[in-house]
């Protein structure tokens, strides 16, 4: 095999997508800050009991392990920062009240969320911790609207569902253990022959209750559906209450909802969105980002803290986008000359991209579209159309 072949599923991001990459980055970190959150930087590695523990669990298959050779002990490169960041939280800052923290920064999985993934993301994010109300969704799903919207992503579609419906009604069923877990994956799927089977001895409000969530998905009516077919059970009320008010603070936006969905339900512990936009280039929907209310996700380092956030990887959001144009730059003879290098600098410090093109180079292209050039005239250099040649 050539020493030059990277593994499935990682590439090498190559300049014009590198610098749409890096712009995105700038932006949505920028709009984070607008917010209020400031940014933290985990490391790469972290011993496995840290990176595995309470949600993290579930990044065990697709977390790549080494061997510490200073201690011995067992590390692994993080697949999520967001346990990080919730230990930062818990053990770093440790303060009283409200903390909004983001990040951005690689992350490694030893599978791909689908075929034509990463197996490297980019991965930005943003967490709240210290709320419990819902003012704290509304905010960070606010917050993910305005990031998208900065780099260009306008028409969207979000996603609605809560941990609490799901979880109360297989609790309400009677089932533990396997039979309780192989429930939840029958909803998973809408397989009503298994979810009939499983609940063979159940009552018939359980039954029925079950079959009714299969079918509650759609748009904003759902809502209305659901308050007269499911249980009045206390996390159901106080989920589609919840929902309820999270939809009105959405206004007219393209909402979603299906109350059957159980991603993320060891993980999530109330609302959970994902944002779906089309892809610029297939013209497919795809997932650009996701989160929502996971209260536990600090109890493993301490601190049993109000948490909600959301994350998405920016060599995903890059596809949804246009591609960009290339840069239009300033060519510069090169030169010695003292006067020609101080405008060069003071173009550049107001933004301009100038290059200096080496001798013997005048005529090779390249990724940048020079539509200036800097020339002399009269003793002074002046910046002028290329087209005025």
């Amino acid at each position: 095999m050539s020493a030059w072949v990277l593994p499935d599923q990682f590439a090498d991001v190559l300049p014009a997508e590198a610098r749409h990459i890096e712009e995105m980055r700038r932006t949505l970190l920028d709009t984070a800050r607008s917010y209020g959150y400031e940014l933290v930087m985990p490391p790469l590695m972290e011993h496995l009991e840290s990176l595995l523990s309470g949600t993290g669990q579930a990044q065990g298959l697709n977390t790549f392990k080494a061997v510490d050779q200073l201690s011995g002990r067992s590390i692994g490169v993080r697949a999520d920062m967001t346990p990080q960041v919730a230990r930062i939280d818990a053990h770093l800052l440790n303060r009283e009240g409200v903390v909004r923290l983001c990040y951005c920064g690689p992350v490694a999985k030893t599978r791909a969320a689908h075929a034509h993934a990463t197996r490297e993301p980019l991965q930005f994010g943003a967490e709240l911790f210290g709320h419990t109300g819902l003012e704290a969704d509304i905010e960070i799903l606010e917050m993910v609207r305005a990031a998208l919207g900065a780099v260009g992503v306008h028409q969207i579609t979000i996603d609605l569902a809560d941990a609490r419906i799901v979880k109360a009604l297989v609790e309400w069923s009677g089932l533990i253990g396997d039979q309780a877990a192989a429930l939840r994956g029958a909803i998973s799927v809408k397989d009503s022959a298994a979810i009939d089977a499983l609940t063979a001895t159940a009552s018939l409000e359980v039954r029925q209750a079950l079959r009714a969530l299969l079918e509650l998905f759609g748009g904003r009516s759902v809502l209305q559906d659901a308050a007269l077919r499911l249980p009045a059970l206390p996390d159901i009320q106080a989920a589609l209450s919840d929902l309820s008010v999270l939809m009105e603070s959405l206004g007219d936006a393209d909402v979603t909802i299906d109350l059957a969905d159980v991603r993320g339900q060891g993980y999530y512990t109330g609302i959970r969105f994902a944002i779906l936009a089309q892809e610029h280039a297939s013209h497919m929907a795809v997932e650009l980002a996701r989160g929502g209310r996971y209260d536990e996700v600090g109890a493993v380092f301490g601190r049993h803290r109000p948490a909600v956030g959301f994350s998405m990887d920016l060599k995903e959001l890059v596809f949804a986008l246009p591609e960009q144009s290339a840069a239009a730059v300033i060519r510069a003879p090169w030169s010695s000359d003292a006067s020609l290098r101080q405008v060069i600098t003071d173009l550049r410090a107001r933004g301009e991209v100038v290059i200096g093109v080496l001798p013997g180079h005048e005529h090779q292209v390249h990724e940048f579209e020079c539509d200036r050039e800097l020339v002399q005239i009269d003793g002074a250099w002046v910046v002028r159309p290329l087209s005025q040649h």
